[in-house]
C-alpha cells in the first residue's frame, strides 16, 4: 500500500502527556509515547507477549510497561524486563516493532513503511510575521480524499457557507488556472465574492485564493482579500489542511492557521474555523459513495470543478487506493 510510505498526522502534540496515547492510522492501531528525554515513539498498540494494548500501560522513564504482565520495553522496542522471571535476560527477538515518527506543525506524524523523507510542505510555517495555530481534530465520517476535494472546491461557498464565504446571488466562478506540481497540483487566479472572508472582515470583498495539494491527504490555501476590507492592516493568511486517514471512510482533520493576527485569543480564531468546517461536515458525511470515485464517469463534472478533477487524476497517478474507489 503506497499510502504507508507517506507521512500522516496522527495526534496533536498537546494531546501527548505522560501516559501512552492510542491512535489509529490506515486501519492500524498504534501507541504513541514520550520517553524521559521527550523523544517520540510510535509502536503497534499490541504487546508481543499476549496481545494486550500497550496504550493501557505506563511510561517508566525510558521504558514502556505493558499493563497485563508488566513487561518493559526500552526506547528501541527491546524487552528489558519480565517481572515474573527476575533473572531472565530477554533475547533479541523479544521486542516491539517501531515506526518512524516526528513532530512538526504542532502534530505527531507517523510513516508506516518506506523511506519517504519529506513531510507535506507548509511554506508559511517559517514566516515570523504570521501566527500559527491548530484547529481540530475534527472526526469526520468520510474518506480523506473527499475532505481534500471539498477544501479545493470554490463553487460550494455560495450555498454551504452562505453569508460567510459566499452568497447565492454571487455564485458564478471565474476561470482559474490549474497546473501539476511535483507534489500534486496548484490552482491559481481563483476568486470568490465573500461577505465575511475572515474573522476581521469589515465589508464584503472579492478574495483571491491559491490552492496547492502537497500530498495525497494534505493541501494549503492562501487568501488575499481586497484592500480595505479587513480591520487588520496588511492582512494575509494561509491555511494548511492535514488529514489522518484513520479508515477508508473515517478521517481526523486538522487545520493549521498562519494569520497576521497576534491579538485575538486562540478560542476566537478557532471559533471562526469551527463555524466554517461544521457547515462543511454534514454535507461531507452525506456524500455517497464516501470513498472518492476516481473513474471520471462515476460523477458529473463542470468547468468549475477543474481543481477537484485534477486532484482525482493526481491520486490515480500516485496509485492511491485508501479512501478511493
Amino acid at each position: 500500500m503506497i499510502e504507508k510510505q507517506h507521512w500522516h498526522p496522527v495526534a496533536s502534540l498537546d494531546a501527548l502527556g505522560d501516559a501512552p496515547l492510542p491512535v489509529r492510522l490506515l486501519e492500524e492501531d498504534l501507541v504513541l509515547w514520550r520517553d524521559a528525554a521527550g523523544a517520540l515513539h510510535a509502536w503497534p498498540d499490541r504487546c508481543p507477549h499476549r496481545g494486550a494494548r500497550l496504550s493501557l500501560g505506563r511510561v517508566c522513564g525510558d521504558r514502556l510497561e505493558c499493563a497485563y504482565h508488566g513487561w518493559q520495553f526500552d526506547a528501541k522496542g527491546q524487552c528489558v524486563q519480565v517481572p515474573a522471571l527476575p533473572g531472565f535476560v530477554p533475547p533479541a527477538g523479544h521486542r516491539v516493532a517501531s515506526f518512524d515518527v516526528q513532530a512538526a506543525h504542532g502534530l505527531a506524524w507517523v510513516r508506516l513503511a518506506g523511506s519517504r523523507d519529506v513531510l507535506p510542505a507548509f511554506a508559511a510555517e517559517d514566516d515570523a510575521r504570521l501566527r500559527k495555530l491548530n484547529c481540530g481534530p475534527y472526526e469526520v465520517a468520510t474518506s480523506a480524499p473527499r475532505v481534500v476535494e471539498n477544501f479545493l472546491d470554490l463553487s460550494h461557498f455560495a450555498f454551504v457557507h452562505e453569508g460567510w464565504l459566499g452568497a447565492r446571488g454571487a455564485a458564478a466562478i471565474d476561470d482559474y488556472v490549474v497546473e501539476e506540481t511535483p507534489t500534486g497540483l496548484r490552482a491559481t487566479q481563483c476568486r470568490a465574492w465573500q461577505p465575511q472572508s475572515n474573522l476581521h472582515s469589515t465589508a464584503p470583498a472579492q478574495v483571491e485564493y491559491t490552492y496547492e495539494v502537497t500530498d495525497p491527504y494534505a493541501a494549503v490555501l492562501t487568501k488575499i482579500p481586497e484592500a480595505g476590507s479587513v480591520a487588520v492592516p496588511d492582512w494575509r493568511e494561509a491555511i494548511a489542511l492535514f488529514i489522518c486517514p484513520v479508515e477508508p471512510e473515517r478521517s481526523l482533520v486538522w487545520f493549521r492557521l498562519a494569520v497576521a493576527d497576534f491579538e485575538s485569543g486562540d478560542e476566537k480564531l478557532r471559533a471562526f474555523q469551527d463555524t466554517i468546517f461544521r457547515q462543511d461536515q454534514p454535507v461531507l458525511e452525506s456524500q455517497s459513495p464516501k470513498r472518492l470515485p476516481l473513474d471520471p464517469r462515476a460523477e458529473l463534472h463542470s468547468a468549475a470543478d477543474r481543481a477537484s478533477s485534477a486532484y482525482r487524476r493526481y491520486l490515480a497517478r500516485m496509485a492511491i487506493t485508501f479512501g478511493v474507489t
